[in-house]
């Protein structure tokens, strides 16, 4: 691999959380070792084009909005073919940026990328990459198929209802019913595949339910409505392949009713605690129960474990696995492994090499009969 890693970096993308991506593209540019890494930026525009940077040599970055790449002569970072924009449903593409970097870096949150299609290019493409696979990350992008998953490993959860979208514009009426009778008033109405709670809302009567569902539909297929508990949120890292290692215990305290987009990234008073107060044993069942689910999916790389702690009844509810987290500096995940003894610049490394010995694992894999001879 030469004197340096090459790291391909690949964020933007076609969803709602395409600025987020840009942020943590830019703190992970910003943390790497300059003397161990040469950063090639892979940008995905809104429309689903890719536009290939100039490789980085150290920190050249001036701000966020030097990732947005664009096809211009005075664009600060310009592509490697000036106007050349690479179709992301060409495998082949990917075989061309991969003569450039030993290992990529998907950091497209939400759908179109933390949802299994870029990892699936990548793996058509052979390409070490950070992070779970394409089964880990489907499964982990679809909060419907999650819980189920959840349920086959006996995980505890709060009482919900799957509802197709043109389930809910067909037999609206009998939904409804449904909902109330099996979860009451309030609960939460979420979109299966989203990420950062974008389409989340809390009903508080039928007329918020149609509301939040109406909303939840604009952004996905399959709508997933959750019992509403009484509860503290928290939040535990998980780290490794085969073997991790989990982080401390965080609690995220919503100024807000709960915490939604706003207050995640604009905000709104929301505080993070780390570690949180949390009994002892608490915090050995995060743990546990993280590893369960994390395994569950056949994670790899990180994954943030998120739960619900019902502290007058003693109940703890895992809520979701989310397979590539927030990563900024001041993101929970990094956060997390920050008071757990691990610098970001140190979460990165770890996370390359995690990537690339994946990736050397799966070439032990026999692809052809006569292999077997």
């Amino acid at each position: 691999m030469g004197n340096k890693i090459r790291l391909g970096i690949i964020y933007g993308g076609k969803s709602s959380e395409h600025e987020v991506s840009l942020r943590t593209a830019y703190s992970i540019m910003k943390a790497v070792d300059a003397e161990k890494y040469e950063i090639l930026p892979v940008y995905v525009q809104l429309d689903g084009s890719w536009i290939k940077g100039e490789k980085l040599q150290g920190h050249q970055l001036a701000g966020v909005e030097t990732l947005r790449l664009a096809a211009k002569e005075e664009q600060p970072i310009e592509p490697a073919d000036a106007g050349a924009l690479i179709p992301a449903a060409r495998p082949a593409s990917v075989f061309a940026i991969g003569q450039e970097v030993d290992v990529m870096f998907p950091v497209i949150h939400g759908p179109n990328g933390e949802d299994g299609t870029i990892q699936g290019l990548l793996e058509l493409a052979d390409l070490p990459y950070v992070g779970a696979g394409v089964m880990a990350s489907a499964v982990g992008m679809d909060k419907w198929m999650m819980k189920n998953v959840f349920a086959q490993a006996g995980l505890p959860q709060v009482k919900y209802v799957g509802v197709l979208r043109t389930e809910w514009e067909k037999r609206q009426e009998e939904i409804i019913s449904r909902i109330e009778g099996e979860l009451g008033y309030p609960c939460f109405v979420k979109p299966a595949n989203m990420g950062s709670s974008v389409g989340v809302s809390k009903a508080k009567d039928r007329e918020q339910l149609i509301e939040a569902m109406t909303l939840a539909a604009r952004f996905d297929r399959r709508l997933i409505v959750e019992e509403y508990v009484r509860a503290r949120e928290l939040e535990i890292g998980v780290l490794g392949n085969e073997e991790v290692i989990t982080s401390v215990v965080g609690e995220v305290i919503a100024a807000k009713e709960f915490y939604d987009y706003e207050a995640k990234y604009k905000g709104a008073g929301t505080e993070l605690q780390i570690p949180a107060e949390v009994p002892q044993q608490v915090a050995v069942q995060m743990t546990e129960m993280a590893i369960t689910a994390f395994r569950a999916l056949d994670g790899s790389g990180l994954s943030r474990v998120d739960f619900f702690w019902d502290e007058e009844e003693d109940r703890l509810y895992i809520n979701e696995v989310n397979t590539m987290p927030g990563f900024t500096p001041f993101s929970m995940y990094p956060m997390l492994f920050q008071a757990s003894g691990v610098s970001y610049s140190e979460l990165i490394d770890r996370l390359v090499t995690l990537g690339l010995e994946r990736h050397a694992d799966k070439q032990r894999n026999i692809v052809a009969a006569e292999e077997l001879e």
